[in-house]
């Protein structure tokens, strides 16, 4: 009863003119990021986060949240029709959405890609609502040390899930511990790290660097690639956008297992929604009577990754706001938005601030439901947009990003920052670098150093409070275990194989 209580009062608060008209900006947004590629939800959001300074919390990160989850539709909409994913997460929904497109299906490859979303992002919703409150009151059963240990399980999580290297992987989140490091020590205020250079004494700004290592580097690694899209299909008027009844019992078990998997992978530190995407895909080739169909037009190769990119995009709220642990970089920067309104992460959250929580948990299905009207008759629209040539897109992407991160602090040098972090970026992906878990690394990296120092503290100096406590051995048992399979030649293997589906 008392989470039909909570989610009632949610709805009271998400339902209020101006959480509302946020809620839809959000969606809106989310969409035309995911629409236009070279954009990207990461730059995005650090791009909005200065505007949140005039804004209420709640209706902040509705708007934000909205963003992210709407990138999660409007990303199938260019990977369906001219073979471009908008998003990292549809990449995969460009093997048989294009396809589809191709023999004249787009309108019902198009119309099971909408649905699976808002069916994953209902059921996703309803989990967050469901496991929020247990998952709360344990976490508030934990000490420095249960966090210390649970924040290195999480960014081993992230290096076991990585794309790629598993040794790069490593590479890039000892690469964020440093990075949050520079500026002031958070215990003595003496400088570390920053070279007698007045602008880092405060630190890196965790948007500076993701504007530069994802915002700008997209737009570097998009001119240099030159990629132009399939103008013939983006002329052409789509018809027939109502899937057949065929086209629905086919989807439907692939749009199940899709939310099922993407529910996990959420949850999940490092998962997020591209792993996920990629995970289903390749699940339903495996358990397949024909794998052949896969790659020439399969619907389920549609529905169940886009079911498994917004279930997971949502799930991974549950994590941000029961353990104040964000699971990605988008989540990452959600703890900054929060941070900007004086909210500190945590399982304190859910008690003290149920307007907030409650409120963005209610958005959710609101949102959904706002993206299933938005994206299925309004992809005239969006398809128009994508006659915009990319030349003429990047200049002023590139000038909104200079201006969000000059007017966080009004620093000339944050720009610059942000540019040096862009060519880093570009460098990174063109080494086969993952940039996702630097920045999750930089944002736990003060989280991690300040539930080490008051470990220590309370057990004066003795480093054996982390495996005689019991929660915490198990958790750090647990990072070992996987650092230690994700190692082994069999499991690197079939780690990667769930990646390079998208080049069969």
């Amino acid at each position: 009863m008392e989470l039909f209580a909570n989610l009632a009062h949610g709805f009271v608060v998400a339902m209020s003119p101006i959480n509302l008209l946020l809620c839809l900006i959000g969606a809106l947004v989310g969409t035309l990021v995911g629409v236009l590629p070279g954009i990207g939800t990461i730059a995005t959001v650090a791009m909005l986060l200065p505007i949140t300074f005039g804004l209420p919390p709640v209706g902040a990160l509705i708007m934000l949240a909205g963003i992210y989850y709407g990138a999660q539709y409007g990303g199938s909409t260019t990977s369906i029709l001219v073979n471009i994913p908008g998003e990292a997460t549809s990449v995969v929904t460009t093997l048989d959405g294009f396809q589809m497109a191709k023999r004249g299906r787009a309108g019902p490859a198009l119309a099971i890609a909408a649905i699976g979303s808002f069916i994953a992002g209902c059921v996703a919703t309803v989990l967050i609502a469901v496991l929020g409150a247990p998952l709360t009151k344990l976490a508030l059963a934990f000490g420095p040390a249960e966090y210390f240990s649970l924040m290195v399980l999480g960014l081993i999580f992230a290096v076991v899930l990585a794309k790629g290297s598993v040794l790069k992987a490593i590479a890039m989140i000892v690469f964020g511990l440093l990075l949050s490091m520079v500026g002031s020590d958070i215990e003595t205020g003496a400088s570390r790290m920053s070279f007698n250079v007045p602008e880092l004494a405060d630190g890196l700004g965790f948007a500076t660097v993701a504007m530069g290592v994802f915002g700008f580097a997209e737009i570097i690694r998009n001119l240099d690639a030159g990629a132009e899209m399939d103008r013939d299909l983006v002329q052409q008027k789509i018809t027939g956008l109502m899937p057949t009844r065929k086209d629905m019992i086919d989807s439907a078990p692939a749009i199940a297992r899709g939310t099922v998997l993407g529910s996990i992978l959420g949850i999940l530190p490092g998962g997020g929604a591209v792993i996920a995407s990629f995970a289903a895909y390749t699940f339903e080739k495996k358990i397949a009577k024909d794998p052949s169909r896969f790659g020439r037009g399969a619907i389920e190769g549609v529905a169940a990754p886009e079911s498994a990119n917004n279930a997971a995009a949502q799930t991974s709220f549950i994590p941000l706001l029961t353990l104040g642990i964000p699971p990605n970089a988008v989540m990452a920067l959600m703890v900054g938005a929060m941070t900007i309104h004086g909210i500190v992460p945590g399982p304190q959250v859910m008690q003290k601030q149920p307007d907030l929580v409650w409120g963005m948990i209610a958005s959710m299905w609101i949102g959904n439901l706002m993206l299933l009207v938005i994206n299925l008759p309004l992809v005239g629209i969006w398809v128009r947009l994508l006659r915009v040539p990319y030349r003429l897109l990047f200049p002023s992407i590139v000038i909104f990003c200079a201006i969000g991160i000059y007017s966080i602090n009004n620093a000339p040098m944050d720009v610059v920052l942000a540019g040096a972090f862009g060519l880093l970026g570009y460098w990174l992906v063109k080494h086969d670098f993952e940039p996702a878990p630097l920045l999750l690394g930089m944002v736990l990296g003060p989280l991690m150093e300040e539930n080490l120092r008051r470990a220590l503290l309370i057990s004066r100096g003795d480093w054996t409070v982390f495996t005689v406590r019991p929660l915490s051995a198990i958790l750090l048992q647990i990072a070992i275990l996987l650092l230690v399979v994700s190692l082994l030649p069999n499991m690197r293997k079939r780690r990667d194989e769930v990646f390079v589906e998208s080049e069969n």
